[in-house]
């Protein structure tokens, strides 16, 4: 069976900014075709759950105090890519916008909702890396 490593959220684990989830609702799919491997850079970094909201503002990453937690994130984005390593995963499946996993677009640091194109943190490193990287908005692209 393929390996998938997939943000922790996406399976249903709460670990997001405000202690829930984003189940997919093709979670049972995706299990039955892949062995998930759940990954998540914040809480690996030792973030709390819940924690203030987090938003990349050009090349820091600032909660909505205005702390600033790009070492943070850079740690728990290196943290996941050595568990990526390990795993030996062809292909990772992250959370959109997020400023860990946002593929292509991600909040503009603003904390009004805005999105801009960007990628997160471990998302880069990953594209850095040349893996095989997707959001939940291409699930038509894991599946095939």
């Amino acid at each position: 069976m393929k390996k998938l490593m997939i943000s922790a959220c996406l399976m249903g684990i709460n670990c997001r900014y405000d202690g829930r989830n984003t189940k997919l609702s093709c979670f049972d799919e995706l299990k039955e075709q892949f062995e998930l491997i759940p990954v998540c850079p914040e809480t690996l970094a030792g973030l709390p759950c819940p924690r203030h909201p987090l938003e990349i503002s050009g090349s820091r990453v600032i909660n909505n105090q205005d702390e600033d937690m790009t070492e943070v994130f850079h740690h728990g984005a290196d943290l996941a890519m050595k568990a990526w390593k390990e795993a030996d995963c062809p292909a990772v499946l992250l959370q959109s916008r997020s400023p860990s996993c946002g593929l292509g677009l991600i909040y503009d640091g603003s904390f009004t909702g805005k999105k801009v194109p960007g990628n997160g943190v471990f998302a880069q490193k990953l594209l850095d890396a040349n893996a095989e990287v997707y959001s939940e908005l291409e699930l038509d692209k894991i599946k095939a």
